[in-house]
């Protein structure tokens, strides 16, 4: 199954509210992770000209099914997540690569 790239960009002044619904939002992620649907997932944190976001690879047919995945996801649900973005990732090198 195709791998995509899925893309975070945080909902500005977001950190308080999700120290709060992190754990929820990981036990999500676990729950994927566990089901074979999600391969890695990690903050990509702010620098000087990018906010604050993450990163998480994901199985899907396609990128619509990668979003769609993580529509349940509590940093969504609890609008933490200002935008979304999934792209199609294929792997190499690495233990990720087919």
């Amino acid at each position: 199954m195709p791998v995509f790239a899925v893309t975070y960009v945080y909902a500005p002044d977001s950190a308080a509210r999700r120290d709060v619904v992190r754990p929820e939002h990981r036990d999500f992620l676990r729950g994927l992770h566990e089901q074979g649907r999600v391969r890695l997932s990690g903050p990509l944190p702010a620098t000087g000209d990018q906010p604050d976001g993450a990163l998480i690879l994901v199985e899907a047919d396609d990128a619509d099914g990668a979003l769609a995945l993580l529509d349940a996801d509590p940093f969504r649900r609890e609008g933490l997540v200002g935008t979304r973005t999934a792209r199609e990732f294929v792997p190499v090198i690495g233990s990720l690569a087919g």
